[in-house]
């Protein structure tokens, strides 16, 4: 699993990408379950976590997105369940999403799980033309009577991890719907959903008896568009504080930075700085906030134990 890990580092550093469609995190490591079902239940706890990422702050239209999501173990031989909500908006542009996770674990080793995981939900695009300022206001091309639309879509994952590894494929949106809005002229296609392609991949080691490195990344890959891939490099110390840097191919740089306030609650925060020509001028760089609860554990050794995934 570690030449995997080594193999799919290299990937990420050969290849250039630009910005995807689906929404994206520096903070991918603590939201695991918006991309990939498998997770669900992994962490044997009822775990929320709640992620508020701000992009391009002072440049008009700017992507806002949030996240939230939940899921736990369940009493079913080797299951776990999920709920997650998405909500992305770029200018007048607005996404939500809302899925339901289902993830069935099996034993490969004495060490290691395997889970397979099920992913099905409503998606919502919604747009609202009104928002912008025009130089013309009787320009056609914005005239389109746009409705919202609510369509479903369903997808699959897999999950390999043990207490020091984990790997990850997904695809969490299958259907590539098309998204449709009526004018004077009929019907016109504003947009499709693209399926992507996610693969993660993380570890945890020992650099001495207080300082854990944790590093971990985030492949993309869908039709249209360039590979892009997430790289993080995480300092852990004394379980309590961690610290990092990440490098997104082709988009930005950026630090992140938390705390564990208890054993049960996370506190998270990055920035990341793009450094694209077409970008770096005009924004003041992008801002997270991640909080993560588990509220219940299936045994008190779960407690004495800090999961890192």
């Amino acid at each position: 699993m570690k030449k995997i890990f080594t193999i799919l580092l290299i990937i990420i550093t050969v290849y250039g990408a630009e910005a995807q469609q689906d929404a994206m995190f520096t903070h991918y490591m603590f939201n695991t379950l918006a991309v990939n079902p498998a997770y669900a239940g992994s962490r044997d706890a009822l775990t929320i976590t709640g992620l508020h990422r701000s992009q391009w702050v002072s440049f008009d239209g700017a992507p806002v997105t949030q996240t939230l999501t939940l899921h736990t173990p369940v009493p079913f031989r080797n299951s776990g369940i999920g709920l997650s909500f998405i909500n992305d908006k770029i200018g007048p542009v607005n996404k939500t999403s809302f899925y339901a996770d289902f993830s069935y674990t099996v034993k490969v080793s004495k060490k290691a799980k395997l889970a397979f995981g099920l992913k099905g939900g409503l998606n919502m695009m919604n747009n609202d033309l009104n928002e912008l300022n025009l130089d013309e206001d009787a320009d056609p091309a914005f005239a389109a009577d746009i409705q919202s639309k609510l369509l479903p879509n369903f997808g699959f994952g897999m999950y390999y991890y043990t207490d020091r590894f984990y790997l990850g494929l997904s695809v969490p949106k299958l259907l590539e719907n098309d998204y449709t809005a009526n004018t004077t002229d009929g019907t016109v296609d504003l947009s499709s959903e693209n399926r992507h392609y996610f693969l993660i991949a993380g570890s945890i080691f020992d650099l001495n008896e207080t300082i854990k490195l944790k590093p971990t990344a985030f492949l993309k890959v869908t039709n249209g568009a360039p590979i892009e891939g997430d790289i993080t490099a995480t300092f852990i110390f004394d379980d309590k504080f961690w610290l990092g840097a990440m490098y997104r191919t082709g988009d930005a740089a950026g630090i992140l930075a938390g705390i564990n306030i208890t054993d049960q609650f996370a506190l998270g925060y990055s920035f990341d700085w793009s450094f694209v020509n077409t970008t770096m001028v005009y924004n003041g760089g992008s801002h997270e906030i991640m909080l993560r609860y588990d509220f219940i554990y299936k045994d008190e050794e779960k407690i004495r134990s800090p999961r890192y995934f």
